[in-house]
């Protein structure tokens, strides 16, 4: 299946920006080696790619909500098929489908940003000066247009290089190796770290799953996903790698938002005729800080206060006279 459709739109997004910033007045020419009109170009290509995909993340928040509630009972089947994993498989299935919770859903924004992503890799790759007139016009660029790309840079390492970009790509990219390597590594690191970063946010306000298999996805987002980028990374172009850093800064100020406007439920393993139960800390069932919303549309529910409980009297021992209030203590016989 042809992905042109998806290069022509990457680019039509790409071209749009980076047209609108230098009518704005955006200098075209390097200032601190930088041609600041297609690095911001890149920037807002994410901007507009978060924004289309903003519906999607809210799903993705309702799903975790949904995935942590059910928590409990997902620990109650869990003890109840041991050692039966087919079963225990079936089980969750079957309470995943009833109460229409989908634990793929958490995944499903970064999956649908990988079109994207390769399809940015895919046009600035092309951005190569030697290319021929024809392949130049590819994806509704203009010769002036790619010109202009090819030679663009940030702190003098052309965007369409890399960190294991050949001696032969250099010439013909115009671009120091030193430069480019150090550029590159650092983009690279920052890259692994914001990306470690946007999903240990996420775990420490929802916590770690009780489903073995939503644990093993969580690990790989935290740990797998980042230290796999310390060996790509080396093929990426620096322009994606400026997309990455800048779609994970994104996603760092936006899970904040939601996160603190719409807090997650606190999950506490309670004991309640051997169930766990989510509570605070002793004063009944959590109920999210604010309700309403594009999170929870919901009419907030009333909490009636528990009634304190009355304080026991102890009763006379057994064999002991009942003592009569009345009187006073007996006296002592000599």
């Amino acid at each position: 299946m042809s992905l042109d459709w998806i290069y022509y739109a990457i680019s039509w997004i790409l071209l749009t920006w980076h047209s609108a910033w230098d009518a704005i007045g955006v200098p075209v020419d390097a200032v601190l080696g930088t041609n600041w009109a297609w690095i911001l170009a890149i920037i807002f290509l994410v901007v507009t790619v978060r924004v289309i995909l903003f519906p999607v993340f809210v799903k993705q928040i309702k799903s975790q909500r949904a995935m942590q509630a059910l928590q409990p009972k997902v620990k109650e089947l869990q003890d109840k098929h041991k050692g039966d994993r087919e079963t225990l498989q079936k089980e969750m299935m079957e309470l995943y489908r009833k109460e229409k919770a989908n634990p793929l859903m958490g995944c499903l924004p970064m999956f649908l940003q990988i079109p994207v992503f390769l399809s940015l890799f895919h046009v600035l790759k092309h951005l190569k000066p030697t290319m021929s007139d024809q392949n130049k016009t590819l994806y509704g660029w203009t010769l002036d247009q790619f010109n202009s790309a090819s030679n663009a840079k940030i702190f003098t390492a052309p965007i369409a290089g890399k960190f294991g970009s050949t001696a032969d790509e250099l010439a013909r990219l115009g671009a120091n190796g030193t430069t480019v390597k150090v550029i590159a590594g650092i983009l690279v690191l920052v890259m692994m770290g914001t990306t470690y970063l946007t999903s240990r946010q996420m775990i420490l306000k929802t916590g770690w799953a009780e489903d073995p298999q939503q644990r093993m996805v969580q690990r790989l987002m935290l740990y797998g996903i980042p230290l796999s980028l310390l060996v790509s990374g080396s093929i990426f172009p620096i322009g994606v790698i400026i997309y990455w850093v800048t779609n994970n800064l994104f996603t760092l100020g936006q899970q904040q938002w939601v996160l603190r406007k719409f807090p997650p439920l606190v999950t506490n393993k309670g004991v309640a005729g051997n169930k766990a139960t989510t509570t605070t800390t002793g004063r009944g069932p959590v109920q999210p800080a604010k309700t309403g919303g594009f999170l929870n549309r919901n009419k907030p529910v009333a909490q009636v206060p528990a009634k304190p409980a009355a304080p026991k009297i102890a009763g006379p021992k057994p064999g002991a006279k009942p003592a009569n209030p009345k009187k006073g203590p007996a006296k002592r016989q000599g």
